[in-house]
């Protein structure tokens, strides 16, 4: 059993979506997956296992923020051998160039956090999806109906949720970032280091631009073109 999530071997599938919310999760479990089954909810973070499609899959909470999902996706690719996550999160729209509810496919990732600037001395490092689980989603956005259009850019992965600084987006929105939240940087850091799948799929649940947002409830529970997406994705590539 890790730390944090304290589940037992071969509880925890190969295949893990990781949402921030807990009760994202949960709702993910109960909905998309067959047979799901709790194997964790240590500190509150519950993670299930069942299937989909005949695949087996797990779905588990990350929390809020890179040192929060650091922990979870250290755990899950170091201790229970996990070979692809996909983060099904929210984020907020930087530019008018995407509207509520649209859905980024994230192909690398920005931040503002120390952290990556600490593992490489100093020294600016890249966060980039795996190829094949990014050209699978795409292809799975293309098969599927969708309510809502699909984009593939940059995300800015914030250490603030409140920021000191919003000035500051301005700089990562005229490079091509979409939209802005608080985890995918460190998650595909995280990857390249075991040599392990990541990809981050995120949805607008509110927007800097227009002052739009959803509920709790509504992030919660009503995202699911993007839970097809990443359990497509995940399954199908190689």
């Amino acid at each position: 059993m890790s730390t944090h999530i304290a589940a037992a071997t071969g509880e925890i599938a190969p295949i893990v979506l990781f949402p921030g919310d807990p009760l994202r999760a949960k709702w993910i479990a109960e909905t998309f997956l067959s047979d799901a089954v709790l194997y964790t909810e240590t500190r509150g973070m519950l993670g299930f296992t069942g299937t989909w499609n005949g695949h087996r899959v797990s779905v588990q909470g990350s929390g809020m923020g890179q040192p929060s999902m650091a922990i979870y996706a250290n755990e899950l690719f170091n201790e229970y051998d996990v070979q692809k996550i996909v983060r099904v999160g929210s984020c907020g729209g930087l530019t008018e160039k995407v509207g509520m509810r649209d859905i980024i496919i994230a192909n690398g990732a920005c931040t503002d956090s120390g952290i990556n600037r600490v593992r490489f001395n100093g020294l600016d490092y890249a966060p980039v999806a795996d190829f094949g689980l990014l050209r699978a989603a795409v292809e799975a956005s293309e098969e599927m109906p969708l309510s809502s259009s699909v984009h593939v850019g940059l995300l800015f992965s914030s250490d603030q949720f409140y920021s000191t600084r919003p000035e500051l987006n301005e700089a990562f929105i005229k490079h091509g970032a979409l939209g802005v939240e608080m985890e995918t940087s460190g998650l595909y850091t995280l990857a390249a280091y075991y040599g392990r799948q990541a990809l981050s799929i995120c949805t607008v649940s509110d927007h800097l631009v227009t002052g739009e947002e959803t509920t709790a409830k509504e992030r919660e529970q009503t995202f699911g073109d993007m839970i097809e997406i990443a359990l497509r994705a995940a399954t199908a590539a190689g």
